[in-house]
C-alpha cells in the first residue's frame, strides 16, 4: 500500500482512483485503460479533489506507519545488541525482565501487557513453568523483536533511565529507610468515630509510591480519601462556575465535621464534610443512585489503570448507622439552600457514604494521587481521566485543606498537596513528579495518621521535594531525587572548571555560597585551582585560596599541581601566590603538629600532676594554658598572601 500510494502520487498521470470514498482505496495502472476508458463527463472538478486529498490522506498515514516500523525495528535490534548475551547471541528473559523491574516498573504495568503475554505463550509452547522460563528462557533477535515490539519505546526509556526519577532503587532505598523508622512510631489512637474502623489494628502501616512515569514501590502492609477526587470528578463533569455555585473554596479554620457554612450560605471548602456531600450532589445527576455510583467507581479504576478497589458494605452500613452528624449537616444545608433543584437529599448522603467505604490498596491509591501529579492523565494508560483546570484546582484545595486543622502546619512545614482520611490513609501529591499513598490506623489529635504526618516530614528533609524550596541555593543534605548523582557531581563541576577558566569569580562565589566543594575534581583530577593557574587568573586564584580554603598542591592524573601548571605556562604571578599560600599551608601545619605534641604531653601529665598556684595565684589549669597558647605568640605570613 505505501509503495503504491507514493507510486500514485509521484506520477499521478499515470494511475486512477475509482471509489476512494466508499470503498478501499484500489490503484489501477492507466495503461491497461487507455483508449478503452476515459473519465465519465459527471465526474466534477470537485469529485476528482476530493479523491486526490483521501489518495494524500492515505498515503501521509502509510509514510507515517511505514517509517514507525521501521524506527521500531531499529529500536529493537539496538536494544536487543545491549541486552544479549555474546555467547550465545540471545537474551535471556530474565536479563530483560529484570532490567525492566529495576526501574520501578512492574510486569503488571498496561505498557507491558502485550510482551508479557508474548513470553508467557512461548513459554506455554516450551511446555516451561514461571519461573523456569524466567531462569533460562531466551530469545533469538526475531523472537525478541516479536515479543519487544509493543513495548520497545519504554524499554529504551529504561535502558536510557529518562524518567523522573532516574536512579529509583536508590530513591525507593531511602523511602524505606524513612518507612522503618515510622513504623517504630506508636503515638495516636484508632479513630472511634465508626465501628468498623476502631477495630483496625494499629500496627499497620503500608505505603507505596508511583511516578508519573510509572515507577512503582510499595512498603508493609486501605478507608476512604475520596474526597478530592470526588471533587476532581465534579470540576471535570460540570465546570468550575457550576461547583463553587454550592461550594466555596477558602480553608474553614473548623473542625471537618461541623455544621456551619461561610458567609456566602455555602460550604467552606470541598475538604470537609458538608462540601463533599454538596459535590456529591452534583455527581452523575440525572441517573439512578446505582449508576451514579457505578459511574464514580468507573473513573477511578481509570485513575488507577484497573487497579484494586473494592466496596465495604460492612464500613458503609455501620457509617450509615452513625452518621447522626452527617444526616445533620445535610438537613441544616437543604435549610440554606446549599443543593441544586429536585435534589434528594437521602440519596445524596447514601452516595456519599458509599464513596466513602470505597477501599483501595496503598499500590492503586498511588497510581491515583501519581495521576493527579500528572495533570489528570494515568501515568500506566495515558488515559486523560481529569481535566488539566479540574487537577489544578484540586492540588490547590489539597494543598490548603487537606489535613483537618493541621493544613496549614503540613502545608508550611512540607510544602505539598495531601489529604488525610479518618482511616489513617494519607494521599501524597508531589507535582509533575509522583504520588504517595500511606496508611496506618492510629490518629493524632487533629486526625491525621501519625506515622503517615512523620513520613511526609522526613521524605521533605531529606529530599527537595517542598514546593518552596530554592532550586538555585540547594541545601547540601537535600538529595534531588530528579537527577541522578552522576548527573549532579558533572555539571557541579563543569561549572566550576568553567567559572575558573574564565576567571569569573562571582559564579565561583555563587558556587561557594551554594555550599558547593570547591575541591572537586574531573576524571582527570584536575580542579577549578589546576584551571585558574594554568590560565592566569590571579584574581580567581586568590578567591579559591583565602576565601574558599582549597588545598594548594592536589596532584592531577599526570602528577602536576598547579603550581607546576602556572610554571609551565609561565603564569609568574600566580606562581608567587601559590608558593606564598604553599609556604603558609606548611607553616600552619606545623604549628598544628607542634601544638599537637603539646597537648598530648599535658594531656599525659594531667593524670599525674597536682592542683598547685602561681606566684600569682593563677590556677595551673591557666598556667598550662598559657604556656600551651602564649598571648604574646605570632605567625609570620608571607607578604604575598
Amino acid at each position: 500500500h505505501y509503495n503504491a500510494a507514493q507510486l500514485f502520487l509521484s506520477s499521478p498521470a499515470s494511475m486512477l482512483v475509482t471509489e476512494a470514498r466508499t470503498e478501499p482505496l484500489q490503484l489501477l495502472p492507466a495503461s491497461s485503460l487507455a483508449g478503452s476508458m476515459k473519465p465519465e463527463p459527471s465526474q466534477s472538478p470537485p469529485r476528482l479533489l476530493e479523491t486526490l486529498s483521501e489518495a494524500r490522506r492515505v498515503r501521509n498515514e502509510a509514510e507515517r506507519q511505514y517509517r514507525a516500523a521501521q524506527a521500531s525495528r531499529g529500536s529493537c535490534d539496538a536494544v536487543f545488541d545491549i541486552l544479549k548475551d555474546r555467547a550465545t547471541d540471545r537474551v535471556p528473559v530474565s536479563r530483560l525482565l529484570g532490567v525492566v523491574e529495576a526501574a520501578g516498573i512492574q510486569l503488571s504495568d498496561p505498557r507491558l501487557r502485550q510482551c508479557v503475554a508474548s513470553i508467557r505463550e512461548r513459554q506455554k509452547r516450551a511446555v516451561m513453568c514461571d519461573e523456569e522460563a524466567r531462569n533460562s528462557f531466551f530469545l533469538d533477535r526475531a523472537a525478541f523483536a516479536e515479543v519487544a515490539r509493543a513495548s520497545i519505546a519504554l524499554m529504551l526509556q529504561v535502558l536510557r533511565k529518562d524518567f523522573v526519577l532516574p536512579d529509583f532503587q536508590e530513591f525507593t532505598g531511602e523511602l524505606a529507610a524513612i518507612f522503618e523508622r515510622c513504623r517504630a512510631n506508636t503515638e495516636g489512637r484508632v479513630a472511634n468515630c465508626i465501628p468498623q474502623l476502631a477495630r483496625a489494628d494499629p500496627a499497620r502501616w503500608g505505603a507505596a509510591v508511583c511516578t508519573v512515569d510509572g515507577q512503582r514501590a510499595g512498603f508493609g502492609d486501605h478507608q476512604s480519601v475520596s474526597k478530592p477526587l470526588n471533587y476532581a470528578l465534579a470540576m471535570t463533569e460540570a465546570g468550575s462556575d457550576r461547583v463553587h455555585q454550592f461550594v466555596g473554596y477558602e480553608p474553614s479554620g473548623i473542625s471537618f465535621n461541623s455544621i456551619a457554612l461561610n458567609s456566602e450560605n455555602k460550604p467552606h471548602n470541598p475538604m470537609i464534610n458538608s462540601g463533599a456531600i454538596a459535590v456529591c450532589s452534583l455527581l452523575a445527576r440525572g441517573q439512578r443512585l446505582a449508576d451514579r455510583f457505578d459511574y464514580v467507581l468507573r473513573q477511578y479504576l481509570r485513575m488507577s489503570a484497573g487497579e484494586r478497589l473494592g466496596f465495604s458494605n460492612s464500613t458503609f452500613l455501620s457509617e450509615r448507622e452513625s452518621s447522626d452528624r452527617n444526616y445533620a449537616i445535610g438537613y441544616y444545608m437543604r435549610e440554606n439552600g446549599c443543593f441544586p433543584p429536585d435534589t434528594d437529599l437521602r440519596e445524596t448522603l447514601d452516595f456519599y457514604l458509599q464513596l466513602c467505604a470505597l477501599e483501595a490498596t496503598c499500590d492503586s491509591a498511588a497510581v491515583i494521587a501519581a495521576t493527579l501529579a500528572n495533570g489528570g492523565v494515568c501515568p500506566l494508560t495515558g488515559d486523560p481521566v481529569l481535566s488539566a483546570e479540574a487537577v489544578r484546582d484540586t492540588l490547590s484545595l489539597m494543598h490548603s485543606c487537606g489535613l483537618y486543622d493541621y493544613s496549614g502546619q503540613f502545608a508550611f512545614k512540607c510544602g505539598l498537596p495531601a489529604k488525610s482520611g479518618v482511616s489513617g490513609a494519607i494521599l501524597l501529591v508531589i507535582p509533575g513528579l509522583m504520588g504517595i499513598a500511606l496508611w496506618s490506623p492510629p490518629l493524632d489529635r487533629q486526625g491525621n495518621s501519625c506515622r503517615g504526618i512523620q513520613f511526609c516530614r522526613e521524605l521533605v528533609a531529606r529530599f527537595s521535594l517542598h514546593n518552596f524550596d530554592s532550586t538555585v541555593r540547594r541545601r547540601p543534605d537535600r538529595a534531588d531525587s530528579r537527577r541522578r548523582l552522576t548527573e549532579t557531581q558533572s555539571a557541579e563541576i563543569v561549572g566550576l572548571l568553567f567559572a575558573a577558566s574564565n576567571n569569573d569569580v562571582t559564579a565561583l562565589r555563587g558556587a561557594f555560597l551554594k555550599g558547593l566543594c570547591m575541591d572537586q575534581a574531573d576524571y582527570d583530577g584536575r580542579t577549578a585551582l589546576h584551571v585558574a593557574a594554568a590560565e592566569g587568573h590571579a584574581e580567581a586564584v586568590q578567591f579559591l585560596l583565602v576565601t574558599c580554603g582549597v588545598a594548594v598542591g592536589p596532584r592531577d592524573r599526570w602528577g602536576f599541581t598547579p603550581l607546576n601548571d602556572a610554571e609551565r605556562f609561565g603564569r609568574t604571578e600566580v606562581a608567587e601566590l601559590l608558593r606564598a599560600a604553599a609556604v603558609a599551608a606548611a607553616v600552619e601545619e606545623s604549628d598544628e603538629a607542634e601544638v599537637g605534641g603539646k597537648e598530648e604531653a599535658a594531656a599525659e601529665l594531667s593524670d599525674t600532676t597536682v592542683e598547685v598556684e602561681s606566684e600569682t595565684g593563677t590556677p595551673s589549669a591557666a598556667v598550662e594554658a598559657e604556656v600551651l597558647m602564649p598571648s604574646t605568640a605570632s605567625i609570620d605570613w608571607p607578604d604575598k598572601l
